[in-house]
Parts: structure tokens; sequence; C-alpha cells
């Protein structure tokens, strides 16, 4: 047999293999100081590890949270503790259903190596699958509404205009209300037609440029008087999408968000967010490639959060709490940005919901590759 190649087989130092992990690690030191953190980790406490390590876990979480009482069990014990079902929150993040799995460093007494795993990802994946069934559900909705409803409701229409102009005074208001309801469901018609499956054309997009413009167009209309707070990472490359797509996706959620602070009758504010973060891939359908989805983009609103009954629902066609919603205006963001390739994820609690959509950039696309 020939003998081994010396490159192949050389181990790897132990913090190099951390940081190819797929998973936040944090290294707590005896006093519970912060002393390593990997590239995950930075992103799932949006924080820098240069800003971690000067920090304690205390800084990071109340003092009640149970990793603190993993942490005394670990230290105890030396075994290998794990813990289900925790939340992980601050003003800048929040996980909910964490597994956190905290291990002693023999080496090193009173060191915690702590793996923690996020089911966000999960669930942004169910998610994805099921907008993906609402909008091909709608889609052929839309085409049997196109189709079998507009040529009757036009002949309905002019038969009203006919009646209008010929009926006694008494009997044109009914004549007109015809013909106005009638527009209005050729009206609900259109729109469900923008849920056809001919998407437009993609092209780089400065996904900044776009938000300058739904900010200036909500400023002045659908959240006249609330505060706008801008929060950018100005590095982002450009996104692969359809301009106006994106705009009319934003505006929306801008405006779901303004009703929301309205509706609690106090001040409130809308922050976007965009943020570059590595981790989130989607499987390509029919094919073996993966889609990287780096680019995030949010719409955080101090609203009084969404009913729990209703988060599984909100992509769904015709679901609203509005009493004169439609109850297209989520169904249609998630066909719009399913079509780019992407994914929304909508996390909410009380006094903070946020729509997240994750997208694309232009060198994914041109490459074909993850």
């Amino acid at each position: 047999m020939g003998g081994r190649n010396g490159a192949e087989d050389r181990v790897p130092d132990a913090t190099l293999l951390l940081e190819t992990l797929p998973t936040p690690i944090v290294l707590v030191g005896q006093q519970d100081h912060i002393l390593f953190v990997n590239s995950e980790a930075e992103s799932f406490f949006a924080r820098s590890r240069s800003l971690l390590r000067q920090e304690k876990l205390s800084d990071l979480l109340p003092a009640d949270h149970p990793l603190f009482l993993l942490l005394h069990q670990v230290r105890q014990t030396g075994n290998t503790v794990t813990e289900h079902g925790v939340v992980i929150s601050s003003p800048r993040f929040h996980y909910d259903g964490v597994t956190v799995q905290g291990a002693a460093v023999a080496e090193c007494p009173g060191q915690v190596l702590l793996l923690i795993q996020n089911a966000s990802s999960t669930k942004v994946l169910d998610r994805q699958l099921a907008f993906r069934s609402a909008a091909r559900s709608v889609s052929g909705m839309a085409a049997i509404l196109a189709h079998e409803v507009k040529n009757p409701l036009s002949g309905i229409r002019g038969a009203a205009q006919l009646l209008e102009s010929s009926v006694a005074e008494n009997d044109k208001e009914l004549a007109v209300l015809i013909r106005d309801e009638a527009d209005r469901i050729r009206a609900l018609v259109d729109r469900m037609e923008m849920f056809s499956e001919n998407p437009e054309g993609r092209r780089p997009v400065n996904i900044h440029r776009v938000l300058e413009h739904v900010r200036a167009l909500a400023e002045n209309g659908v959240a006249k008087g609330i505060p706008i707070v801008e929060q950018y990472d100005p590095s982002l490359p450009p996104v692969w999408g359809n301009r106006d797509e994106l705009i009319q996706v934003l505006l929306n959620l801008i405006k779901n968000a303004a009703e929301a602070i309205l509706d609690t009758g106090q001040p409130g504010q809308i922050t976007l967010i965009t943020a570059y973060r590595q981790g989130l891939r989607l499987a390509v359908p029919g094919s073996d490639r993966r889609r990287h989805l780096p680019l995030l983009v949010t719409v955080r609103d101090t609203g009084p959060g969404i009913a729990e009954a209703i988060r599984p629902h909100l992509f769904e066609p015709f679901l609203t709490t509005k009493t004169s919603g439609s109850g297209l205006g989520l169904a249609l963001a998630g066909k719009i940005i399913n079509d780019h390739g992407g994914v929304i994820e909508v996390e909410s609690r009380p006094g903070c919901t946020e729509v997240s959509l994750h997208l694309p950039v232009v060198r994914d696309e041109a490459s074909g590759m993850s």
C-alpha cells in the first residue's frame, strides 16, 4: 500500500474546526466572561467577536436566564447538559425554541463550551414550503378568475350602464350599485392576476436605493407621521431582483407596520434594517445546486405583535384582520419573494414584529453556485 499524503492527513487546529461549524459556538470562562466565539455566533448575537470578547454572558442575557443554571450544572457535575426550548432575546435579536448544549472543558476548570442549535432556520424552510403552496394555489385561482369572471363581468357592467340611462329616477341608484360592484369585483380580479406564473426579468438592484424610494413614499403616505429609522450595512452587494416588485413588497410591509402601530394608539417607530448573513441556503428544485441567500432586509415595528393563532396562516390568500382588507397583500409578497428565489421570515412578540426578506445577490446568480 502507498504511503499516506501528509497534507491530507494533517489535523487542523481545533479553533479552525470550530470556525467551520455551521452552529454558534461560545466558550465561557469561570466568571462567565466570553472567551471565544466562532463566526456563526457573531451572526447569532449580531455582534462582532471583538465586542463579544469584551463582555460577560450577563451583558447579553438577564440574570434569571436558564443558561446560567445550565452553566452551574455543568461546572458542578462535569457532565454535558442540554436545555431545550430556550428563548434568547435582546433588542438586537430574538430566537425561540433554541437548544443549548453545555460541556465542561476538562483542561480548564470552570470553562464551559456552549453549542447553540437554532431551530429558526428549520422554521424558515417550513414556512417557505407553505408560501410556495399558497402561491401555487392563488396562481391557479387567478387564471380561473381571469378567464371565467372578467368576460361576463363586462357584460353585467354594460347592462347596468344601459339600465342607468333608461330606468326611472328611483331605480337609477340600483343600476349604479350594480355598476360599482362590477368595478369592485374586476379590481379584485386584476389584483389576483398579479399572481400569474410569469415573473418579470431580474437584474442587479441596489436594495438601498429601493429602500430610499419606499421610505419617501411611506413618509408621505401610508406611514405619515411615524418615525422611520434606518440601520443599513452600506457594503451590501446588489440583490438579483425586480425593482418594481421589491418596492411593492416593501411598501406593503411598511404599510402593515404603520397600521399595527396606529392600532395601538401609542407612539411607535418603524426600523428598516439591511445586513449580510452567511448560513441560509436552499436547494434549487430539479438540480443538485443550493441557493445562497445572504442578503437580509428587515422591516421592524413596535406594534402590538401578531396573534399566535394567526401567525401560521399569515401568507394564506384572503386572510385579513382588517375590516377593509382583501387579504392579498402578504400572499402577494410571499409569491414575489418566492419568484426571486428568496424566503420571508416573520418573528413577532408583544411590542415587536419583524418581517425579514432573505434574498440572493448578483454574484451567486451569475455563477449559479452556492
